[in-house]
C-alpha cells in the first residue's frame, strides 16, 4: 500500500496492511544517522522504509524586516518577520530564547494586522511546481499546513503571558488576532486550491497545553478558540479534507470539546506531559485518529521502547485509527540502530 492509502484507511477507521509510521527527526539526529551509516543525501524515510507525508505551507507573518542585532561564536540575536527578538544558540537542536515581542498591545497589533495582506507571493509556487508531481507519483499523503489560534499568537506574536492575560481582560483583541490569522490561511489556501493543487488533510499547529494541564479552561476554549477552530474545520470539510490538530502538552480535559469542534485526528499525544493514550483509544478511538504517543524520552533506549510497542500497539491499532510516531520528534540521542529496531517493532506489532 502507498502512504496515502495506508493513512486514508486510518482516517476511515479501517485496517490496512500495517499502521502508518510517520515522524520528524531533529537535524542533529539526521547528522548522527549519517555518521552511523545512513547514505549521504538519502531520504531517511526511504532508508527505514516508513511512510511519507508532504506539507504545503504559506507565509502568514506580518513580514517585519529581519535584522541581526548581535552575533557571537555561541549565539545570534535577531529580530524576525513576526517582530520577535530571539537569541538562537548555534548548537544544533537548541531552543531559542524570546527576548522581546514587538506586538504586545492592541495598538501595536493594528499596525501588524495592516501588514498581513494575503497576496500570492506568500505562496512558494516554485516549490509546489517542482515537488507536487513527485508527491503524487510516490503516493504520499499531502497536508496543507494552517497556523492560527493560540499557538502562533502567543509564541510568535505577543508572548505567552500577554496573551493569557488578554484572554481574560481583552477578549475582543484576542478574537481579532485568532480570526485574522485564520482569514490569512483560508485566503492563501483558496488560491492554492484554485490553482489545482489538492491535498488530503488540513493540519494545524495549536499547542494548548504544557505539563499536566492545558494553558486555559474549557470555558475560555469554547468562548475564544473553538469558534475559529470550528471555522477552520468547516473549511476543511467543505473541501473534502480531514482536520488534523497538533497540540503539545496535556490537553486531556479539552478532548470532549476538541471532538465537538469536529477534529478528526490528534497529534502528538505527549505522554511525557501527561496525555493518556490508552484512555484516548478506549473512550474516543472510534471517532479520533491518534497520531503519536511514543514517549520520546524513552526512545534512546531500544529495549524499553520495543517493550512499550509490544504492549500498546495491539490495542492502538485495533479497527484502524492509529499512526505511529514519537510524542513530539526524534531526539538526537536515538542512534541509527536503535531507530531501526523501533521501526522493525512497529511493523511487527502494528501489522494487521
Amino acid at each position: 500500500m502507498t502512504s496515502q492509502e495506508r493513512i486514508q484507511r486510518m482516517f476511515q477507521h479501517r485496517e490496512a496492511d500495517r499502521i502508518p509510521i510517520v515522524d520528524v527527526p531533529w537535524e542533529g539526529t539526521l547528522r548522527r544517522w549519517a555518521r552511523e551509516g545512513m547514505p549521504a543525501g538519502m531520504d531517511w524515510r526511504d532508508y527505514f522504509a516508513v511512510d511519507k507525508i508532504a506539507s504545503i505551507g504559506v507565509d502568514v507573518s506580518p513580514r517585519y524586516p529581519r535584522r541581526v542585532l548581535e552575533e557571537t561564536e555561541r549565539y545570534i540575536i535577531s529580530s524576525d518577520e513576526w517582530g520577535v527578538t530571539k537569541k538562537e544558540f548555534r548548537e544544533l537542536d537548541s531552543t531559542p530564547e524570546s527576548l522581546h515581542f514587538q506586538v504586545s498591545t492592541p495598538e501595536a497589533w493594528k499596525e501588524a494586522k495592516a501588514r498581513m495582506t494575503p497576496t500570492p507571493d506568500r505562496i512558494d509556487w516554485k516549490y509546489l511546481e517542482e515537488n507536487y508531481p513527485r508527491w503524487k507519483a510516490e503516493g504520499q499523503w499531502i497536508q496543507g499546513i494552517f497556523w492560527f489560534g493560540f499557538d502562533v499568537t502567543h509564541s510568535h506574536m505577543v508572548g505567552t503571558e500577554t496573551l493569557l492575560v488578554a484572554m481574560l481582560e481583552d477578549p475582543d483583541w484576542v478574537s481579532d488576532m485568532f480570526n485574522t490569522y485564520l482569514d490569512m490561511n483560508i485566503a492563501l489556501f483558496d488560491m492554492i486550491w484554485e490553482a489545482g493543487y489538492r491535498f488530503d488533510s488540513m493540519f494545524w499547529y495549536d499547542d494548548m497545553g504544557y505539563k499536566n494541564t492545558p494553558f486555559f479552561s474549557n470555558q475560555l476554549y469554547r468562548e475564544l478558540l473553538q469558534p475559529v477552530h470550528k471555522r477552520a474545520v468547516q473549511w476543511a470539510k467543505d473541501h473534502g479534507l480531514y482536520a488534523h490538530l497538533h497540540s503539545c502538552g496535556d490537553i486531556m480535559p479539552l478532548i470532549p470539546d476538541v471532538l465537538e469542534t469536529g477534529v478528526d485526528a490528534l497529534n502528538p499525544i505527549e505522554i511525557k506531559a501527561g496525555m493518556d493514550i490508552r484512555r484516548l483509544k478506549e473512550e474516543y478511538g472510534d471517532r479520533l485518529v491518534l497520531h503519536g504517543g511514543v514517549n520520546a524520552m524513552l526512545m534512546p533506549d531500544a529495549e524499553k521502547t520495543v517493550a512499550m510497542e509490544q504492549e500498546l500497539l495491539p490495542l492502538l491499532k485495533e479497527k484502524g485509527g492509529y499512526i505511529f510516531s514519537s510524542d513530539h520528534s526524534i531526539p538526537n540521542a536515538v542512534s541509527l540502530e536503535t531507530y531501526r529496531r523501533i521501526v522493525e517493532a512497529a511493523k511487527e506489532y502494528g501489522k494487521y
